[in-house]
């Protein structure tokens, strides 16, 4: 199969700090989770791939096409982006900030959208926050605004198929209860339309029961693109310093962690 999405050799450079080259690639429909300590260059990759930051060298093809290329209106019909802070300058309406999804698609320029409100009305509900409709973004707490965005998000790629969704940290700060949620509306919205979902997480539960692989960044570089499974383990301990225990029953894994082995080596 064809990849959806294909970094050969890209590498940045911010500053005097160098990330990459990386080398990756992503399938259609694949659940991706990127993990790392804080610092590792998690989000730094996510907007190389999102074309937030140009590769100093190397490329990234997207669809058989040099990422760089694609005009802003067709690639945001195929790829969407939830970055990590979900500000929004001016007190928007809620409608209007799930809204502005289908105006990155250029539908300004074409004549009005005949399914922008039905569709920003269906992208509420599946993100749960059906119940917001009518308040001011500025005015919704921390967890309310990620839903709204998350709808925005929704909004942007409801009528599209086998596309690319980009999510950073989309679950932080955010009570267990809504954290499952929304893990599972994202999951539902990828999975029914084909999409492929890369996210940088820190819940190592929600990657290893969420999705199918996983891309271990430490110092601006990959040091591992695994498979979700407890073959990972090892290089999950490696990674953030810890001792990993795995706990499973028929809901799914639970991740226990502590600083056994950690303090172990430094003694």
């Amino acid at each position: 199969m064809s990849a959806l999405l294909h970094v050969n050799d890209a590498a940045l450079l911010l500053g005097q700090q160098r990330f990459g080259p990386f080398q990756l690639r992503l399938q259609p429909g694949e659940r991706v989770a990127i993990l790392g300590p804080s610092g590792a260059g998690k989000s730094t990759l996510l907007k190389l791939l999102a074309r937030e930051l140009p590769p100093a060298s190397g490329e990234l093809v997207f669809e058989g096409r040099a990422l760089q290329d694609w005009p802003v209106a067709a690639l945001a019909r195929r790829r969407a982006v939830l970055p990590q802070s979900h500000a929004v300058a001016f007190g928007l309406p809620v409608e209007l900030v799930v809204a502005l999804g289908r105006v990155a698609l250029g539908h300004m320029a074409r004549g009005h959208d005949g399914q922008q409100a039905r569709i920003v009305e269906l992208a509420l509900a599946q993100a749960q926050a059906a119940h917001l409709s009518g308040r001011r973004f500025d005015s919704l707490s921390g967890g309310e605004q990620a839903r709204v965005q998350l709808a925005r998000v929704f909004a942007q790629t409801w009528d599209q198929r086998g596309g690319l969704l980009l999510f950073d940290e989309p679950l932080a700060a955010l009570d267990p209860g809504l954290t499952l949620e929304l893990m599972q509306a994202m999951q539902r919205f990828a999975s029914e339309r084909g999409h492929a979902l890369v996210a940088v997480l820190h819940d190592l539960n929600i990657a290893l029961n969420h999705f199918e692989r996983l891309w271990l960044l430490r110092e601006g570089r990959i040091l591992a693109d695994c498979d979700a499974v407890p073959a990972c383990l090892p290089l999950l301990e490696q990674l953030y310093g810890v001792r990993l225990r795995l706990l499973r029953d028929a809901e799914g894994i639970a991740v226990l962690a502590s600083l056994g082995r950690a303090m172990a080596q430094a003694a």
